[in-house]
């Protein structure tokens, strides 16, 4: 297998990052029969390129971006040990290179940016039906915690 390594995204990566958007959604749209038909987006992506609380991440091969994530800077709720805590967000990794632990390698640069800000603390959702999101999540460390409730009326 080729090196992986990991860069900040540039907007340059933008028409890249829109299509990965796209490809989260396409795979989350079967688990979540409340997003809405049609084409939608769950991110600003220029923004997350170029806030200074935001590390916006792409895993690179062979100059080809396969995969991206960020984690973002957040205050906890005031009844949590850790004032701070980094939200993690839009992983991605492109079909054809997924079982080969790309994610672990982004949440790895991940989670370094979010210590070197003295951060103690990663959050992430994921649907409850995400099996093999949640293996992966699991596999790096991440615990299952809430579980988000709604219904239809």
């Amino acid at each position: 297998m080729a090196v992986i390594s990991t860069r900040p995204a540039k907007i340059d990566d933008l028409k890249v990052l829109q299509e990965f958007e796209q490809g989260i959604i396409k795979v989350e749209r079967p688990l979540d029969p409340f997003l809405k038909a049609g084409r939608i987006y769950y991110y600003n992506i220029e923004e997350l390129i170029t806030a200074e609380n935001v590390n916006l991440l792409v895993a690179v091969s062979n100059n080809e971006i396969i995969g991206s994530g960020y984690v973002r800077i957040e205050k906890s709720s005031e009844y949590h040990k850790n004032k701070k805590n980094g939200y993690v967000g839009f992983i991605y990794v492109k079909p054809e290179f997924r079982g080969k632990r790309i994610s672990t390698i982004i949440l790895e640069s991940l989670k370094h940016w979010a210590k070197k800000r003295g951060l103690n603390e990663l959050r992430l959702d994921v649907y409850y039906n995400n099996t093999s999101a949640i293996k992966s999540y699991e596999r790096f460390g991440f615990n299952k915690s809430m579980i988000n409730m709604r219904m239809e009326i």
